[in-house]
């Protein structure tokens, strides 16, 4: 079943109502949901899938993904976290997940942003025709 805009739009405004400070709550989200509980909308489960992925794509705004090659320390993800929330202008934390083909250096994921730091990323951008 298509969504339709006014299912889509009253998702959007699921997800305002789950913000608190610019970020998901959890309780809030829990509220969100007894809510649609006790009245459920015309398009129950349409509207579920859809806040489901805005709450998702929300919470992957305020993560960052370290894939690294080799070892990284603690100090270096503090250090992360701290120039992505700077640079956000919200709370970022981050996360380190060894990713071997990289070869070495780091790829950091920020919901849709992807900053790529490897020497992976580089042959990929060497082999790619101009």
């Amino acid at each position: 079943m298509r969504a339709s805009k006014q299912s889509q739009q009253f998702a959007r405004q699921l997800v305002r109502l789950s913000l608190a400070d610019g970020q998901i709550s959890a309780e809030r989200v829990s509220g969100v949901l007894a809510h649609l509980e006790k009245h459920p909308p015309r398009q129950p489960l349409v509207v579920l899938r859809i806040y489901y992925r805005l709450v998702s794509i929300e919470i992957a705004k305020s993560r960052a993904l370290v894939e690294h090659a080799g070892p990284i320390t603690d100090g270096s993800l503090h250090a992360i976290e701290a120039s992505f929330t700077r640079k956000y202008q919200r709370s970022i934390t981050a996360t380190a997940q060894p990713n071997p083909a990289l070869v070495a250096g780091l790829r950091i994921r920020v919901g849709d942003d992807v900053y790529e730091s490897s020497i992976a990323g580089q042959l990929a951008a060497l082999s790619s025709p101009v």
